[in-house]
């Protein structure tokens, strides 16, 4: 239990450490795909990262896919598991706090959410700590979603009925799982991926593997002090060479 705390406690302190331009590409035996994590689930964003620049995910599959619906990774038990084993138990050891943010994120084509076990045994809908799914789904008629309305007891906003309508996504997720990111690039992936053959528990024949994760982080503002100085030589061609001279001498100390 101190172990799960210590590991909350450490995401929380660096949850200002990145910033929505923080993406992750995902490569995998099929093909390559991109990830944007959201500022407003930090747990979430922070706890991937570690992952995947500790190379946690390195070599393990996408054991669960199920066509139209999603593609499932990240079960540490996964690695190199025999072909007839069934697979999905596995975990890092900890949990993380549900962070939901419905309807701001909602699972349209290519959301990117954390598994997790059963309200049965999970009523908080705490998140597992490394399994994760992208949401293949398909599009649904207006009349699909007015049912889906009354079914759920909700009513989708624009911006979800425009989504479901057009690329897709599985609507009847929403509010149950911590969506924390989506794909922005390799959407095509996602598909093939969806469409390999499957066999017992829905996972694939063939294996397809997460070959590595790489934390993308852009680097903003970067060029601006150059412009700067640049303007500075215009502006003062006489002070130009003592200038330079002070800056070189500065670098010495």
């Amino acid at each position: 239990m101190r172990k799960i705390s210590f590991l909350i406690a450490l995401m929380l302190t660096s949850a200002m450490a990145f910033s929505q331009s923080t993406k992750v590409l995902i490569e995998t035996t099929k093909g390559n795909i991109t990830v944007v994590l959201y500022d407003d689930t930090p747990l979430h964003r922070d706890n991937f990262v570690k992952l995947a620049e500790s190379g946690f995910y390195e070599g393990l599959l996408f054991h669960r896919v199920i066509k139209n619906f999603m593609i499932q990774g990240g079960d540490p038990m996964s690695k190199d598991a025999a072909p007839n084993a069934r697979l999905g138990n596995g975990d890092p050891g900890y949990t993380i706090p549900a962070e939901i943010v419905y309807p701001k994120h909602f699972h349209k084509k290519g959301a990117l959410a954390a598994a997790r076990t059963g309200d049965n045994v999970n009523p908080e809908r705490r998140s597992s700590g490394s399994q994760f799914y992208i949401v293949q789904g398909q599009p649904y008629t207006d009349m699909k979603l007015d049912q889906y309305e009354k079914a759920l007891g909700r009513t989708f906003t624009t911006k979800e009925r425009d989504a479901y309508a057009t690329i897709g996504g599985t609507p009847h997720l929403d509010n149950q799982y911590t969506v924390f990111g989506e794909v922005v690039e390799g959407l095509g992936v996602v598909d093939k991926i969806a469409a390999v053959e499957t066999g017992v528990a829905d996972r694939p024949v063939e294996d397809v593997k997460i070959i590595k994760m790489t934390v993308l982080k852009e680097e903003a503002n970067e060029k601006k002090p150059e412009a700067t100085a640049q303007n500075d030589k215009s502006d003062k061609k006489p002070e130009k060479t003592k200038k330079a001279k002070k800056t070189k001498d500065s670098k010495k100390k």
